[in-house]
Formats: structure tokens, C-alpha cells, sequence
């Protein structure tokens, strides 16, 4: 049986891939914060899927949280044959205002356990000539956005630094596939203190939706896939607007 190794597993898009993978055979490697939350997947993958998969409580927003995980795994002899890069949190705030406690702790989750988890466990899936990694990103990628100008950063660094390991990992066998969703109807409005901003969210997917759009476009050894065709038209539309002028639409569409 293949093994997914799944971080931000305890909720949204993250639980969801964890239960779509159950139901495709693989057994999930569940990582995330909050060890209830973690029980109550596992046992709704035990329960539907006959699967035992393995808890994890770590939380990914510390420095050496990647190096702890992975030797956690050689401790325990598991092999990943797919790598699932979905915990992430945004932080909706006037740049000068957040704190910098928080600003660190996302740019490490975001961007700096990411890339650790892709290097510490690509060597093998090279080595074995087979291998996925899935990394969610977000529409935010493609533009900057006022009031969210960490978290689009931290997400246009994930876009581009995928889509160049794409290239290099490739013709090894190892295919990477960079998701960018929307607004998804998840805890992420709430982590992100995104209060009085249910209009952006009031027609968003449902985490589950993401989830089988993110599966079936890493099957397909997708590079990019943007969730939704009116997401994929405005960055179409990107490439022909002036730059100010996107900003200025992201900064009044994000107006809390």
C-alpha cells in the first residue's frame, strides 16, 4: 500500500485529501497541530476505509519542525511515496499592525517547512524513480494583496518555487503539482481574522470540492491547476491589465 504524507491534516482541504486518498487504498500520514482533531480523522478513515493511518501532532510553524517529522518517519520505517503540502494559514491585517510573532510563524509554515519536507523526502522518491508532490498554493499567488501582503507572498513564493521544481524533478519521475484554490469554505477565514468578510466567501467551494479537484489534477501530473473558471479567467485577464490596476482590484475585493 502506497503512503501520503499529509500536513495541515486535522481540517478543511487538508482532512479532505486524507479521506479521498483512504478511499483510493493509499494510508495516510495525518500531520498537524492538534492531536483531537487527528484522532477524529483517523477514525474516520478506520471507520469508512478500513485504513490505519498514522497520527502525527507537530506543529509545522516552528524552524525544525520538517527535520523533526522526517526523522519521526526513518524512527518509524515510513517510506512516502506522496507528499501532500497543505498546511498554511493567512493573516488578514494592515502590514504595520501584525505581529511579528505571527508574520514569522506563517512565512516558516508557508514557505520554509515546505521546501524543507520537498528536500528532505525527494531524494528517495528520485531514488525509486516514482513520486508525487502536491503543494496547495492559492489564487492569491498572482498578484500582491494589500492587507494580505504576507500571506500572497508567502503563496507567490510556493507557485514559483513548485513550478521550477517541477521542471528539475520531472524527467526523474518525480512529478510536483501546484493547486491554487479561491475562497474555500474552510477554518481559513476564521485563522486569518477575517471578520465581516463573509462576501467573499458566501459562493466559495466547499473544502471537499478542493480536495477532489487538487487529487485528480496531481493525477493527471497537472504543473498548475487553479480551482474554478472564473478564478482561471482573472489571472488569464492579469497577464493584459496594467499592474497598479490589479493591485487596486485585489485591495478592494479583500476590504474587510
Amino acid at each position: 500500500m502506497k503512503t501520503v504524507l499529509i500536513t495541515g491534516a486535522s481540517n478543511g482541504i487538508g482532512k479532505e485529501i486524507a479521506l479521498l486518498f483512504a478511499e483510493k487504498k493509499y494510508r495516510p500520514i495525518l500531520v498537524a497541530r492538534r492531536l483531537p482533531f487527528l484522532k477524529d480523522v483517523a477514525e474516520d478513515i478506520k471507520e469508512n476505509y478500513f485504513i490505519d493511518p498514522v497520527i502525527i501532532p507537530l506543529d509545522l510553524s516552528k524552524a525544525d519542525s520538517a527535520e523533526k517529522l522526517v526523522n519521526t518517519l526513518e524512527k518509524e520505517n515510513i517510506h512516502i511515496d506522496i507528499l501532500v503540502n497543505n498546511a498554511g494559514f493567512g493573516d488578514f491585517s494592515s502590514f504595520h499592525q501584525e505581529d511579528i510573532v505571527r508574520i514569522e510563524n506563517m512565512m516558516n509554515l508557508n514557505m520554509l517547512t515546505l521546501t524543507k519536507l520537498c528536500r528532505l523526502l525527494a531524494p528517495s522518491m528520485v531514488e525509486k524513480g516514482f513520486g508525487h508532490i502536491l503543494n496547495i498554493a492559492s489564487t492569491a499567488a498572482f498578484q500582491p494583496v494589500p492587507n494580505f501582503a504576507v500571506y500572497a507572498a508567502t503563496k507567490a513564493y510556493v507557485l514559483n518555487f513548485s513550478e521550477a521544481l517541477s521542471h528539475e524533478l520531472k524527467p526523474l519521475g518525480v512529478f510536483v503539482t501546484t493547486v491554487c484554490p479561491g475562497a474555500t469554505q474552510s477554518e481559513f477565514q476564521e485563522k486569518a481574522l477575517m471578520h465581516n468578510s463573509d462576501k467573499i466567501f458566501v459562493n466559495a467551494p466547499m473544502s471537499f470540492e478542493v480536495a477532489e479537484f487538487a487529487f485528480e489534477a496531481m493525477m493527471k501530473r497537472k504543473t498548475v491547476a487553479i480551482y474554478g473558471s472564473r478564478n482561471r479567467f482573472m489571472t488569464f485577464m492579469q497577464r493584459f491589465t496594467p499592474r497598479k490596476l490589479v493591485i487596486n482590484i485585489a485591495a478592494k475585493m479583500m476590504k474587510d
